[in-house]
């Protein structure tokens, strides 16, 4: 925790925030009690309360508190943790605000007192003769430990403050813990969601567009081949033509091998990097051990990390050779890629690495690269596969 300076506009913020909460909570708490008796109609209002807090709590401390639902019951666990803190909050702001006073008026005490006794006759009616310079001193230092006291209590003082507000205003563990299985379940969805768009796209340019261009490029073929007494300036436009739509069905081909790879789903990842190896620049020892497959999402993880990793490797590496080992641990999908390149590659360097960690987290992997300046590079790739 950073210590504020006394004359920070934090120590400032701190400190209001705590002698803010005394009124606030004194009025908030005798509000709650009088609902307690009051009609079910007035009880609807006390989630207005927690606001009031919460507002207190961006307002000073630029910290928000998450809400939670608001409670359909008065008996519900939601309604009696906030009733709880609009009890306890008053005592919590009250303490709090002893100890940060006291704190800020002994340094103007200690640091100012001697003045005092310089405007005052005699006798000095004080425990300290005020008049003796060592007790004037040492009343100096009291006020500047004091002073640098001030702002460290009023940081502890909200701290505490926000703790309490966290736990009784904010989502119960148990809700938390339902917020994440449903975040969790979404994500996984959306996931599963996109993978099968892929595959849906993947399937409509195979069926669709790349038939057609195939379709195309035979008949120019065919006039190519057969009508030889045209014009010259039309036989050219014919060729132009011909090796235009081969270079596009080229390129149509890769972009749907790369958008989802017909044969992962057919024959499995064995045969989808197989492809891969083959037509990576850069010789590859690919070895696949897995017995049993994991679940498609998972297999589309794995053969897009293995193709965007070999294609970073040819294009930034300067390596002679890699290799990729795949297998299968109990419920653990293992990746492991390596080159002989000249290594220095990190996960901030660029975007291809950075989205295969990107990748990896969306499915609750992990990621680990290992790559020294002067080579080799490894990353280890683990997933669920389930």
């Amino acid at each position: 925790m950073t210590v504020p300076r006394p004359w920070s506009a934090r120590a400032w913020l701190d400190t209001f925030h705590v002698v803010t909460g005394v009124p606030v909570g004194v009025v908030l708490g005798g509000l709650t009690l009088v609902l307690a008796v009051a009609p079910p109609v007035l009880r609807r209002r006390l989630p207005w309360f927690a606001r009031v807090q919460r507002s207190r709590f961006e307002a000073f401390l630029g910290t928000h508190i998450p809400t939670v639902a608001t409670p359909t019951s008065w008996r519900s666990h939601t309604t009696w943790r906030q009733i709880g803190y609009h009890l306890l909050s008053p005592a919590v702001s009250a303490v709090a605000t002893v100890v940060v006073s006291l704190a800020w008026s002994g340094s103007v005490v200690g640091l100012l007192g001697f003045a005092y006794a310089r405007f005052q006759p005699s006798p000095l009616e004080f425990l300290f003769d005020l008049r003796r310079p060592a007790v004037v001193a040492a009343y100096m230092v009291v006020g500047a430990l004091l002073l640098l006291l001030a702002p460290v209590l009023a940081r502890g003082m909200a701290a505490l403050d926000l703790a309490v507000a966290r736990a009784l205003l904010g989502p119960s563990r148990r809700e938390l813990g339902q917020r994440i299985e449903t975040l969790t379940e979404s994500r996984a969805g959306v996931i599963d969601a996109a993978d099968a768009e892929r595959r849906r796209i993947e399937r409509d340019l195979h069926d669709g567009a790349q038939q057609r261009l195939v379709s195309l490029a035979m008949n120019l073929g065919l006039a190519r081949a057969t009508l030889t007494d045209l014009p010259e300036p039309a036989r050219e436009a014919i060729e132009q033509a011909h090796e235009e739509a081969k270079q596009a069905l080229k390129e149509l081909r890769d972009f749907v091998r790369g958008l989802h790879p017909a044969v992962l789903n057919d024959q499995g990842l064995d045969a989808a990097l197989s492809g891969v190896a083959a037509r990576a620049p850069v010789p590859v020892r690919l070895r696949v051990t897995i017995e049993r497959r994991a679940s498609p999402t998972i297999e589309a993880v794995a053969f897009f990390i293995v193709s965007e990793a070999l294609t970073n490797i040819a294009k930034h590496a300067a390596a002679t050779r890699a290799e990729v080992d795949v297998s299968r641990e109990g419920d653990r999908l293992l990746l492991s890629i390596y080159d002989d390149g000249r290594g220095g590659a990190t996960l901030d360097g660029g975007t291809g690495l950075r989205g295969l960690a990107q990748r990896v987290d969306a499915v609750d992997g992990t990621l680990k690269l290992r790559s020294p300046v002067g080579g080799p590079t490894t990353i280890d790739v683990e997933l669920p596969c389930e």
